[in-house]
């Protein structure tokens, strides 16, 4: 007896009949993760979704993204110190993606071509005061207008910028970029008062008829040691010896230059030293390169410029020509100890870069302002006990970046947009982090990150160059496409491509796709293959 194969026979089309998504325990499900570099960002910048629309070649569209949190980019395209890299996925492929150069790319970008920030809101009749014109308050300024709230912005010194300006060499910042950017939030009809200072905040808001205040007066005082000196008038603090050189008023150091510090303001110090002449700029420091505060770009660019550190060593005595020095070791917690063992040093000037201060000698009259340890206690809106009254960037953090006072200044202008409507601020709830366990990187090759270019040393002694040049607009693009989306779809079509039963609906026009449940059987193949974790699996409700 001859056997035959066992066969199901169906009629041509009659599968549509056979619903397989019946035999499911788990559906697949589109999802928006967090990537960790929006997450890392003390602006809030939409990284991913702007590096999205750059690698198209996009570049207004990115910039006009990017500058919906962060009106800087080409400020902070030079001058942030990119956590947001620290955070990359892509690290543990290969390279962290050049965040910071791509966003300076799009900075100059719109520069160059006159692209305009957008436009103030409709006026509320509501009008804030904002005392302090640095990052903070320039970005409170900014998102107030973009509110349509009235800004009167005033600052103490005769430019706008703070520390930005004043902190910050020009071979870091160059003015021009500086000025730029500020005139373009300026323009949107921010009120100016330079060289004004505000001795008592209530009562300038009180004769000014103002619904809310914000402090974001700038740590501007350079914090002071007992140093037994003969000659103090040679004894200089950081803050006010950088200040004086942005308004090109620069003091007489003579050759030989001390740094007393170990932080990016000595590291500034000591490089602006030699260029305003100094033949030896030495940074004495108290504990070791592991324990310095610095940031290491700005420490490498330090030795490139023959900046000499002096390791575990303290200032014990300034004299007439030269310093005493004793050397230090660290104790079994990390802190520096005293050895008892001296040494001396010529110096011609002494430069002191040991931390800043904020002046808030303006709350002295105000009630209920509450002040601990030097910055203004605030709640998560940033509002302080007194109604109305908001601090941030260094009156409200230790934590003193450029970048954080942005993303502060961004925070409290809608704390204050809702107090003055009389809402409460609700926070905004974060999707889940898109870690890199979820992501499936085989799908992304090896592509080496693009180093930005340099000014020859030779080019940088005596002079404000910019040191850290741009990306071409080709290096951009390439490192624009390194991102790797992580935790959201970019259409790569994998899971259209290899879903067994054509369970995946191809939207189009950027509506990205859905799934048919009467035929997905919940097999999983569309979340294995998916290179940026943009699916999960979830239990099928009975």
């Amino acid at each position: 007896m001859n056997k035959r194969p066992f066969a199901i026979t169906l009629d041509v089309g009659s599968s549509r009949s056979n619903h397989t998504g019946s035999w499911r325990v788990e559906r697949p499900v589109y999802v928006d993760r967090l990537p960790p570099c929006n997450n890392a960002c003390p602006a809030g910048e939409n990284i991913q979704g702007w590096l999205y629309e750059a690698e198209s070649g996009n570049y207004e569209a990115a910039w006009h993204k990017l500058v919906e949190e962060n009106p800087f980019p080409a400020i902070m395209g030079r001058i942030c110190f990119h956590p947001c890299e620290s955070a990359c996925n892509r690290a543990q492929v290969d390279e962290a993606v050049g965040i910071n150069a791509v966003e300076r790319f799009l900075g100059d970008y719109a520069l160059e071509h006159g692209l305009r920030l957008p436009s103030a809101g409709e006026d509320t009749a509501k009008r804030v005061l904002i005392v302090g014109a640095g990052p903070a308050g320039l970005s409170a300024a900014y998102h107030l207008r973009r509110l349509g709230h009235g800004v009167r912005l005033v600052d103490s010194s005769a430019q706008l910028g703070g520390m930005m300006r004043y902190g910050i060499p020009a071979y870091r910042l160059p003015r021009a970029i500086l000025d730029a950017e500020i005139a373009r939030v300026v323009d949107m009809g921010v009120e100016v008062v330079l060289n004004h200072n505000v001795a008592d905040i209530e009562v300038e808001r009180e004769s000014g008829g103002f619904d809310a205040v914000f402090l974001a007066v700038g740590a501007q005082l350079g914090k002071r040691v007992n140093i037994p000196a003969g000659d103090s008038a040679k004894i200089l603090d950081a803050v006010s010896y950088l200040h004086e050189v942005a308004e090109e008023n620069p003091p007489l150091l003579g050759r030989r230059v001390v740094v007393y510090g170990g932080g990016d303001t000595a590291m500034d110090a000591a490089r602006t030293a030699r260029r305003l002449g100094a033949t030896e700029a030495v940074v004495v420091y108290r504990r070791n390169q592991e324990r310095m505060p610095a940031h290491d770009e700005e420490y490498e660019q330090a030795k490139v410029e023959g900046i000499t550190m002096l390791w575990l060593s303290t200032i014990s005595e300034v004299q007439s020509d030269k310093i005493v020095i004793e050397k230090m070791r660290l104790n079994a917690e990390g802190f520096p100890e005293a050895t008892g063992e001296y040494e001396e040093l010529d110096a011609d000037a002494v430069v002191l870069a040991l931390g800043q201060d904020t002046d808030l000698s303006l709350l002295s009259q105000a009630r209920d302002v509450e002040v601990e340890n030097g910055s203004v206690k605030v709640a998560a809106n940033l509002m302080a006990n007194a109604q109305g009254v908001f601090a941030g960037g260094d009156a409200a953090t230790e934590d003193r970046t450029a970048t954080v006072a942005v993303g502060h200044g961004k925070k409290a202008a809608r704390g204050i947009d809702a107090f003055v409507r009389g809402e409460t601020l609700e926070p905004v709830a974060k999707h889940e982090l898109a870690d890199f366990a979820k992501l499936n990187t085989w799908y992304y090759s090896d592509a080496e990150r693009t180093q930005r270019p340099e000014l020859e040393k030779v080019r940088r002694q005596d002079n404000f160059e910019e040191v850290v040049l741009g990306l071409t607009e080709r290096n951009a693009l390439f490192e624009a496409r390194r991102c790797m989306s992580c935790g959201n779809c970019f259409e790569c079509d994998n899971c259209f491509g290899v879903c067994p039963d054509n369970a995946v609906i191809k939207l189009g026009d950027a509506g990205k796709y859905e799934f048919n449940y009467d035929y997905c059987k919940g097999c999983g193949i569309c979340v294995k293959e998916c290179p940026c974790g943009a699916i999960e699996m979830v239990p099928e409700l009975i």
